[in-house]
């Protein structure tokens, strides 16, 4: 029987740095973890329950930039795998600087969830003294615009998964290895990520985005965006399933259901899905 030893090289990489994203975890502490549901917090959440048991948490923020679908889909993670979580409330759309929705916002927005962790740790109610907060940024973040990486370094947030150097296919892989059934779940994001910058942020905005995405999920469609450029929404569907898309027949569907969540005038985007599509409007200044 014949080895392949470039997969055993693979095999033996991804374990070393499991290894050290566990040596981490243990380094942490008593731990909060920011969980959204997505692979990387997902991950990171299951392998902390691993490594500290009950003395970890996953922590999840609830506002209007949380799709339902979302949140149901992480809590039953949850629930599945036997880590506990606790949801707690934030406030951003009170802040008039993440409101505006400038190149800034997702600053905003992290700067409110951390803060939030660190009253919940200091909290007598929260029944224990958190030592750590940790939040699943990866390696292949580092490329990107990330404004909410400043706020994890202003709040003192770890990153164990990026101190492993493991990146997002690193951890999908190590996903599906442990079993977990969000190895290939498709990358989400706030609602709030979906409207254009320099539009402000609003409820009836994200709900319009959260409508029309479920409309999409409904049609069967898996990877996709619905970005709200106010009265025109723009559909963004992954390739591999846009040929669905292009028949008069889901046309007509397509414009139906997405002019009932209040739009005037539906575009498909020809390019399909991009994750961060909106950062291409972003001018150099603003990245500064």
């Amino acid at each position: 029987m014949s080895v392949n030893m470039s997969e055993v090289a693979e095999d033996n990489r991804l374990s070393a740095k499991r290894e050290t994203l566990y040596a981490h975890l243990r380094l942490l502490g008593r731990l909060l973890v920011a969980y959204s549901g997505g692979v990387d917090s997902a991950y990171l959440a299951w392998a902390a329950h691993q490594v500290l048991g009950e003395q970890m948490l996953a922590v999840m923020a609830d506002s209007p930039s949380l799709a339902r679908a979302q949140m149901q889909d992480a809590l039953a993670f949850a629930s599945e795998q036997g880590f506990p979580v606790e949801v707690i409330h934030t406030e951003e759309l009170d802040n008039a600087d993440y409101r505006k929705n400038d190149a800034m916002r997702c600053f905003h927005c992290k700067d409110e969830l951390f803060a939030v962790m660190e009253r919940y740790a200091a909290a007598p109610s929260a029944g224990q003294n958190w030592q750590s907060v940790a939040y699943g940024v990866n390696l292949d973040d580092q490329g990107e615009w990330r404004p909410g990486q400043k706020a994890a370094a202003q709040h003192g947030v770890a990153a164990p998964l990026l101190e492993a150097g493991l990146t997002k296919a690193d951890i999908r892989q190590l996903a599906r290895e442990a079993g977990l059934r969000v190895w290939d779940k498709p990358a989400s994001a706030c609602l709030s990520s979906r409207i254009e910058y320099g539009r402000p942020v609003t409820r009836e905005a994200l709900e319009q985005v959260e409508r029309g995405e479920d409309a999409l999920r409904a049609l069967g469609f898996r990877q996709f965006r619905l970005r709200h450029h106010g009265q025109v929404a723009r559909i963004e569907i992954a390739r591999e399933e846009l040929g669905r898309a292009l028949s008069l027949e889901m046309f007509e569907r397509l414009s139906r259901e997405i002019k009932a969540c209040g739009f005037e005038f539906v575009t498909l985007d020809l390019e399909g899905f991009r994750s961060g599509s909106m950062n291409a409007l972003l001018k150099v200044e603003d990245l500064r």
